[in-house]
């Protein structure tokens, strides 16, 4: 057993939602640190009085961790306990932890992982999709153009995806996953471990009008794509235009202007802004719409 000034660098996950997740393990190594590195202090600082904890707090969010690295291996190397937590769930899953334990195992302090809840396991088999192989890519990019290529991208993965996403472009991440992948099934799952935790799960392009309807989504939320289906990589021309079809008809539903939605789609299936425009117009003027 090490001495109990020996310096080490601990990684903790916290809970995603109900602070009651937090195990014994976890709660003493927050009490035995000499420092709490945070990401956020205000959220961190509900978690230590939840739970009676008093320890030094320093954030060292993704703005100011390259700058403080150096000093806080330092720190461990000279003895200190030095812990990082993210605001939510396992520290290095979308967030700055990464650089800290690459930092300790280049220096060769020790690291120590101590396990908590993580959004990205507990969305996937919340989803009701197959877990045995799954793909986890963070965020998605904001852009509809650059969505929707890392989702072309993502589609031939032989697993199931996950990705994180904001109450306020869930919508249009769904939307765009029905444009690319419209056969599979896709759950969006939000504010897990919380009072109003919720799995919506469907085809895409009807759980993309099933979340059009409502008049806002809240929480925080993962959303969880099955992996490759039967039929779904048949190329032919006549396909490719359904799905273009599908894409006008998901964008005028959601309320998009069709000047927007024209640019946007005329990036993403390579037709000129007018010609998708005018197909727009049709669409929209039609019965159907």
């Amino acid at each position: 057993m090490s001495d109990a000034r020996s310096g080490v660098l601990s990684l903790v996950g916290t809970p995603i939602g109900n602070l009651e997740d937090a195990s014994p393990r976890v709660l003493q190594t927050l009490r035995d640190a000499d420092l709490l590195l945070c990401e956020d202090t205000r959220v961190t600082s509900r978690l230590l009085a939840r739970f009676g904890i008093q320890v030094s707090l320093m954030r060292c969010d993704q703005n100011v961790m390259a700058s403080r690295v150096r000093n806080i291996i330092d720190r461990v190397e000279d003895g200190e306990r030095i812990a990082f937590v993210s605001d939510a769930g396992m520290p290095g899953i979308s967030d700055p932890g990464q650089q800290l334990a690459d930092a300790a195992l280049l220096r060769g302090v020790k690291l120590e992982v101590v396990p908590g809840p993580s959004a990205v396991t507990c969305a996937l088999i919340a989803s009701g999709l197959p877990c045995a192989r799954f793909f986890f890519d963070g965020f998605l990019p904001r852009k509809a153009g650059a969505r929707a290529k890392r989702l072309r991208e993502l589609a031939c993965v032989p697993g199931t995806l996950v990705f994180y996403e904001s109450p306020h472009r869930a919508l249009a991440t769904i939307q765009s996953i029905a444009e690319v992948m419209p056969l599979r099934r896709v759950a969006l799952v939000r504010e897990l471990t919380k009072l109003h935790e919720e799995v919506v799960r469907d085809l895409a392009p009807e759980l993309a009008r099933c979340i059009a309807e409502r008049d806002e989504v809240r929480g925080e939320c993962v959303i969880v794509v099955e992996g490759p289906v039967e039929g779904e990589n048949d190329s032919t021309e006549s396909e490719g235009r359904a799905t273009l079809e599908e894409s006008m008809r998901l964008g005028l539903e959601s309320g998009e202007s069709k000047t927007r939605l024209a640019k946007r789609l005329a990036k993403e299936f390579g037709v000129t802004r007018a010609d998708v425009y005018n197909m727009i117009v049709e669409a929209a003027a039609s019965p159907q719409n």
